[in-house]
């Protein structure tokens, strides 16, 4: 199947925000989504690599700040996306 990676990466990272939580280590989300977008998130520098026996995966200061904006501006309410498209 051929279809937009880019675009899936980014779906990817906004739906670790909703599986994200705080420990003592930092941020950290559950890794249950496709093998080869997290690869290439870990590639491009916003979670920790997933090839681990780690149940869940760390997010960078960068990825989780990413992936929160990602999370609103994809899953948010739908009066503030379009408050946002608006400005």
């Amino acid at each position: 199947m051929d279809y937009d990676k880019d675009k899936v990466d980014e779906m990817v990272l906004a739906l670790l925000y909703l599986t994200s939580f705080q420990d003592e280590y930092g941020t950290r989300a559950w890794k249950s989504l496709d093998w080869d977008a997290l690869d290439r998130l870990h590639e491009k520098g916003y979670i920790s690599n997933p090839k681990s026996k780690a149940k869940s995966i760390a997010l960078t200061e960068e990825g989780e700040k990413l992936s929160e904006t990602l999370f609103t501006k994809h899953f948010g309410p739908k009066e503030k996306k379009d408050n946002q498209q608006r400005t």
